[in-house]
């Protein structure tokens, strides 16, 4: 009988534990109601130069798709590095998907979403080919082009020029009217955005139809892991391209002129607007947050996030162990609750337990004046 007894308290003791397991997780939800929210993706070029890691992806963005109404998704936020190369055509070392098949795979993945939701697909140097001289080129256009989403058609309404003088969404703006009675102006900048790139940004966010909007601003480079605005040349490879012992040749990082860097970006386009009180941002592995004052005494939050090395790095991992933002903006219009949450955790109750970031670069508040 004795031992009888033993057998049953490790019972309970045991199921104790796995109620208390099941207990620590909670799904994603709003915390109050009548919020609205923003998901941010980072840097997903891991995930879709790999086709074992493309499966990951589309679970998050499935998951997004499936949270749309119960998180009152307004707008997604991709911060840029939809592929990891821009001219790729042979297999090697790093991932065994062509341009082609990248390109696809994360044209697919924000396709989930089209019809759903409107959605921001930012553009980081790795969907860009240089030349010799620096001039940029990408096939984003044809992947992901207005007609695509038409959400993202009713919503936009700014747009400049690529490179090549063509009108993409590269450069461009979308209004989503009385959120809780603000009206907000989501943009986002190209990689190294150009001087004539900034200007078009800075004169958008002076118009007289945006004074009183939020303008929420996404681009690639623009904070490091160190709370610090990016600095130094902007650069980016030229591939050669020969193939020795499975390895594509680079040539020297080349200069992309005109292009600007996170410190010249607050300073040129951020720092004087009255309006761009939040910049999202991806490219460095890792978090960064930062707070500054504008010229307008206003404070702008800015945040990186970035997780293309967590899962196991670049070439041996599974792209970045499905991590997202979200970002529920609260009814008062001026809170923001900032958590991290990875659906690839989050689907099976054995990894559930590790499916939320709680430390403190991971889940804070942030709050507009």
């Amino acid at each position: 009988m004795k031992q009888l007894g033993i057998v049953w308290t490790l019972l309970l003791v045991l199921v104790a534990q796995l109620v208390s397991a099941q207990d620590a997780y909670r799904k994603p939800v709003l915390e109050q109601k009548g919020s609205w929210s923003v998901i941010m993706v980072p840097d997903i070029q891991n995930y879709v130069k790999w086709s074992r890691n493309q499966p990951i992806l589309d679970l998050m963005m499935a998951w997004v798709e499936d949270n749309i109404d119960s998180l009152n998704i307004k707008m997604v936020i991709g911060v840029g590095d939809l592929v990891e190369n821009n001219e790729k055509i042979t297999t090697d070392y790093d991932g065994n998907q062509t341009t082609q098949q990248q390109w696809e795979s994360a044209a697919r993945a924000f396709g989930k979403l089209d019809g759903k939701v409107p959605y921001i697909a930012a553009t980081g140097n790795h969907d860009y080919s240089i030349d010799r001289q620096g001039s940029r080129s990408s096939r984003y256009h044809e992947f992901f082009h207005p007609e695509k989403n038409f959400l993202n058609q009713k919503f936009l309404v700014q747009n400049s020029r690529n490179e090549d003088g063509q009108p993409t969404l590269e450069n461009s703006a979308y209004e989503l009217k009385n959120l809780n009675g603000k009206d907000y102006l989501f943009m986002t900048v190209e990689y190294g955005p150009r001087d004539s790139v900034l200007t078009w940004a800075k004169k958008v966010a002076a118009l007289q139809q945006y004074k009183n909007h939020r303008i929420v601003l996404a681009t690639h480079n623009y904070l490091s892991q160190k709370d610090q605005h990016t600095s130094g040349e902007i650069k980016w490879l030229f591939w050669e391209p020969y193939n020795i012992d499975n390895m594509i040749q680079k040539a020297p990082h080349i200069k992309m002129p005109f292009a600007n860097n996170g410190v010249q970006i607050w300073q040129k386009l951020v720092q004087p607007a009255s309006n761009i009180e939040l910049v999202l941002c991806g490219h460095i592995s890792g978090e960064g947050y930062r707070t500054d004052k504008n010229t307008s005494g206003k404070t702008v939050h800015q945040m990186l996030f970035d997780a293309q090395s967590m899962g196991g790095g670049h070439r041996d991992g599974n792209g970045g162990d499905g991590w997202l933002r979200i970002l529920e903006f609260l009814p008062d219009g001026k809170t923001v609750k900032v958590k991290t949450f990875s659906p690839f955790f989050g689907a099976s109750p054995s990894t559930r337990h590790l499916a939320w970031k709680k430390d403190a670069r991971n889940e804070y508040q942030m709050k507009f004046d």
